[in-house]
């Protein structure tokens, strides 16, 4: 009896299963398959075609704006931001009406979003920060393309400015993406004229007056030749260092990013003249070892 019951209701479910794909229409399910995929397949294109002629008509227009004003890593910022942009909005569109071609409800979902907006709020926090701090950096202008800057204990060049994230690219080549909210003090060493102090060590405190001469001479050799420098160099005189010793100061003033580089320049034809006219210098005496 129990194997009889077994049976009939095994064969009772396979002729449900049987009689379901009979009634089922699967030639226009075949028909809407191949339909939306064909839909699907014209969107990509489309958009695909739309993102990448929009590219190269923002480049090219930024291009051309480059050549009339003297800006280039300004342009290059807002060039970055406005490809971005284009980019987002078209993904969006893109997603749009990918979701309503395979037939999802996107009205629905739009209008259900404020359910979960809550929670997904407290998740995007962090997002919305480099968002709108990202969008007054930029609009700022604190930092361009190509600026030499400080950020936190991170020093480098901008290697791009995005909504979300800054790219700077350090001296030994590493590059560094910093979340835009992260971003709260930057030093912009390529704005302004930058001064830098060279300090010459001395082993005392005389010969003040040759000391000046020389420095002067190598100040009317190197001055008018020098690219970097954007006033002459000033004579501060003598200082007294940390280890108890005499250096004597001169004032440098650069074009941005090229202080240290006028700095070596500079401090090597001091140490040179001045050894070569007999003025003793001093470096930083040597630790004792304890009990000496």
């Amino acid at each position: 009896m129990n194997y009889l019951t077994a049976t009939a209701i095994t064969t009772k479910r396979a002729n449900a299963i049987v009689r379901y794909f009979e009634r089922t229409n699967w030639e226009k399910i075949t028909d809407t398959l191949i339909d939306r995929g064909i839909q699907l397949i014209f969107l990509t294109l489309i958009f695909l075609l739309i993102r990448r002629l929009g590219k190269f008509l923002i480049h090219r227009a930024f291009e051309h704006y480059r050549q009339r004003v003297d800006a280039g890593g300004r342009v290059d910022t807002m060039g970055a931001l406005t490809q971005n942009t284009f980019v987002y909005v078209v993904g969006f569109f893109y997603a749009y009406s990918f979701l309503t071609i395979i037939g999802i409800p996107v009205g629905t979902l739009i209008a259900g979003a404020g359910i979960v907006g809550l929670a997904v709020g407290f998740g995007a926090q962090g997002f919305v920060s480099d968002l709108v701090n990202g969008f007054f950096i930029i609009m700022e202008g604190q930092l361009d393309v190509g600026d030499s800057v400080q950020i936190g204990d991170i020093a480098g060049t901008v290697t791009a400015v995005g909504l979300r994230t800054t790219k700077i690219t350090s001296a030994d080549g590493t590059l560094n993406f910093i979340p835009n909210r992260s971003i709260t003090i930057v030093r912009n060493l390529s704005r302004n004229a930058m001064n830098i102090t060279v300090s010459i060590p001395l082993a005392g405190g005389g010969h003040t007056a040759e000391i000046e001469q020389i420095l002067t001479q190598v100040n009317k050799e190197l001055g008018p030749n020098s690219t970097e420098l954007t006033a002459a160099p000033q004579l501060l005189g003598l200082s007294q260092n940390s280890w108890g010793g005499f250096v004597y100061q001169v004032l440098l003033t650069t074009t941005p990013g090229n202080q240290l580089a006028a700095q070596r320049q500079f401090l090597a034809a001091y140490v040179d003249a001045l050894t070569k006219a007999g003025i003793q210098l001093r470096t930083a005496p040597t630790p004792q070892a304890p009990g000496k």
